[in-house]
């Protein structure tokens, strides 16, 4: 028997007509027979900081997902040469959990779409980021794409076909990632 792989996915980027929420929605359209992906809200997350002292009502759902989750998917854009502030600040709420016991040792895919490289620079910090969250993103396959050169239309959605090859592939590996590390 397959063991089923729950995935939740975060995008850095707030729009709904995002093409970041796009690939989401693709992978999550096309996740693998063994893998469920739940897409994240993060338009209700305030900035993290340790002088709240009552945790809202929106970080209390979503830290619920990220114990939930199995292993992650971030999406987002680049925004000066970085990640993200959504998807930073959703990790920075998840990394308050006594001994990271919502993110330590889980698997990630990390995929993007923006300007120029494709959110290139993003996906480095990312991987910086984890590694001290202690969340083990796939080396391969990468998945980046150009949000400005007709690979998504007019509503954030994926359409080019090398781009959705690129990312179901990048969910067989990350379930079998995932089921590796849990081991």
């Amino acid at each position: 028997m397959t063991q089923s792989t729950k995935v939740l996915a975060l995008c850095g980027s707030l729009r709904a007509k995002s093409s970041n929420k796009g690939l989401l929605r693709f992978a999550q359209a096309h996740a693998p027979e063994d893998m469920s992906i739940e897409i994240a809200d993060l338009s209700a997350i305030p900035f993290y900081s340790a002088d709240i002292t009552e945790v809202p009502a929106a970080v209390t759902q979503l830290l619920a997902q990220f114990g939930a989750a199995d292993a992650f998917i971030f999406g987002g854009p680049e925004y000066n040469y970085s990640i993200s502030p959504a998807l930073k600040n959703a990790l920075d709420w998840a990394s308050r959990a006594p001994n990271n016991a919502l993110l330590g040792g889980k698997a990630a895919a990390i995929m993007g779409a923006g300007g120029g490289m494709g959110t290139s620079r993003a996906q480095y910090h990312l991987r910086q980021v984890c590694v001290f969250i202690d969340v083990h993103p796939l080396n391969k396959p990468e998945v980046f794409a150009n949000a400005f050169a007709g690979q998504f239309d007019a509503d954030g959605n994926l359409t080019d076909d090398k781009i959705k090859d690129g990312v179901k592939a990048q969910l067989a590996a990350l379930a079998a990632w995932s089921l590796q590390l849990r081991k």
